[in-house]
């Protein structure tokens, strides 16, 4: 791990979309989206858009299961510019090859760590996002040279596999492909941890879910191409559009579930993937709008040192800080209303030290 003093120009709609996908990502680990689902709220506006910032119980969609997503394909995305500006400084294929082994590995040692941390025990489980990227990035990779129509195909060959084994599978118990605790998935982890995981999350989920990392890397390298705004524009939101006729197309053969990543549900996030990026480079990398994008570019400036450190305790550090004050200066709102004032306070004290570091431009690396 690296920290970096970074002035190099970058795609600014990238980190825009990156930095509101993390800001989401760590807002959670304030308790704000909880708060906002109280049983006092139920039947409320605000109590429904809590429900979109939770992860469907099983068959659906819902907004927070494209979080996930959003954040693979990204680092897809960023792949590219960062693979052609170490080639550019002469940096060998072999030797970046190197760092991205080394990178995966830190990558998935973080993310087991992670998710062993609530459990106050070693466990096997690799369902953390970081853990996932480990083996998205050295698949993605491997392909970053390759033509688009390869990247594509085998793309697809890794859903039509992930389908495959979902669907033979034959061990009594876990033969039932899109079942809860009952598939495939759910025999992996019972072989690798001897428990299933809380949830009914799967690890095995990083291998379809490649796909997003891998059309990132596509949608990278579209908009380094020499083609015109328009044409790259275009293209990104017939790609988008296609992905979602497929996955929503697909759901009544194979349910969209995110919890174990089925095919359907990787086609359709990975469509809303693909118009999100359209939306944020149509809107900030063409039509020039700079208002409010440096609150989320600051976060998507450090994703991964954030995410750590929310994740590890530094949400619960500022909320022991915060609370006797929003306490004292709030408590006539009750009790709902200081959880809901001190988790937005949270939050922007999380985007603060963000902003701290960018301003110093002070960016810490795998």
């Amino acid at each position: 791990m690296n920290i970096t003093k970074n002035t190099q120009s970058r795609l600014l709609s990238l980190d825009f979309f990156r930095g509101f996908t993390m800001f989401l990502l760590i807002v959670e680990f304030t308790f704000l989206f909880a708060y906002l689902m109280s049983p006092q709220l139920e039947g409320t506006f605000i109590y429904a858009i809590g429900e979109q910032l939770h992860h469907h119980p099983w068959h659906g969609l819902r907004f927070w299961d494209l979080i996930q997503p959003f954040f693979m394909f990204i680092v897809g995305v960023a792949m590219p510019f960062s693979f052609s500006k170490r080639i550019g400084k002469g940096d060998s294929y072999k030797s970046i090859l190197k760092h991205i082994i080394t990178r995966s590995f830190l990558l998935l040692i973080l993310g087991w760590g992670l998710y062993c941390m609530p459990e106050g025990k070693i466990v096997f489980f690799f369902q953390d996002v970081l853990a996932q990227l480990s083996v998205t990035i050295l698949i993605a990779f491997m392909l970053i040279r390759k033509p688009a129509l390869t990247q594509l195909l085998v793309s697809i060959g890794i859903l039509v596999l992930t389908e495959f084994i979902y669907r033979t599978f034959w061990v009594e118990g876990f033969n039932q492909p899109f079942v809860a605790d009952h598939n495939f998935g759910a025999w992996l982890d019972m072989l690798i941890s001897g428990q299933l995981s809380p949830g009914h999350w799967v690890s095995f989920n990083a291998l379809p879910t490649s796909a997003h990392t891998i059309w990132g890397v596509m949608a990278g390298q579209l908009l380094m191409s020499s083609k015109t705004n328009k044409k790259k524009l275009y293209t990104l939101i017939v790609a988008g559009i296609v992905a979602l006729i497929i996955g929503f197309g697909m759901d009544s053969i194979t349910p969209i579930i995110k919890r174990i990543a089925t095919t359907s549900f990787v086609f359709a996030s990975g469509g809303w993937a693909l118009l999100a990026l359209s939306a944020s480079y149509w809107l900030i990398d063409m039509m020039k709008v700079k208002k409010g994008v440096q609150f989320f570019v600051v976060v998507g400036m450090n994703p991964l040192f954030i995410y750590v450190f929310a994740h590890v305790g530094g949400a619960d550090l500022l909320t022991n800080i915060i609370s006797p004050f929003t306490t004292t200066l709030f408590g006539w709102t009750g009790e709902l209303g200081i959880n809901i004032i001190t988790s937005s306070c949270v939050a922007l004290a999380l985007w603060y030290i963000c902003y701290w570091m960018y301003q110093r431009k002070l960016f810490i690396k795998i």
